[in-house]
């Protein structure tokens, strides 16, 4: 049996979440975030500096696309999605350090970091029962 220091040393490798990938975006870390949903769900609305490559993409593109030697983080669309397990097993098979991003896309957007579709960024929200959400004054 495995004890609580290892899993969840283990599970921390292997997982991040909305706030902390922002913060590794504002603070210019090198990643490349995933997005790999499909073209409908890409369309809708992303991540603003992600990438798209759906997870049934990746062995194909993967090589040619992203530098091997930069991390790569993943997302799909939620908690309830597993889209993005099964992009981090295509990046892992290849070799690539990848983490997946908890939440997904549902969380990234109700945390109100920045999102956009075709026709450009979409209004931030932020919602209460994920974050603390301050006032101008309390900034």
């Amino acid at each position: 049996m495995i004890d609580a220091l290892s899993y969840f040393t283990a599970k921390l490798t292997h997982e991040t979440d909305a706030s902390d990938v922002y913060a590794a975006q504002k603070a210019g870390d090198a990643f490349t975030l995933v997005d790999v949903r499909d073209d409908p769900a890409w369309r809708q609305g992303r991540i603003s500096g992600a990438v798209h490559m759906p997870y049934r993409e990746i062995a194909a593109r993967a090589a040619a696309e992203l530098d091997p030697d930069v991390p790569v983080v993943v997302y799909c669309w939620s908690p309830g999605c597993n889209a993005g397990a099964k992009g981090a097993v295509e990046f892992a098979a290849l070799g690539y350090q990848v983490r997946e991003m908890i939440g997904g896309y549902e969380y990234w957007v109700r945390e109100g970091q920045p999102t956009e579709n075709d026709q450009g960024p979409l209004p931030r929200t932020f919602d209460p029962q994920v974050m603390v959400v301050r006032t101008s004054s309390e900034t």
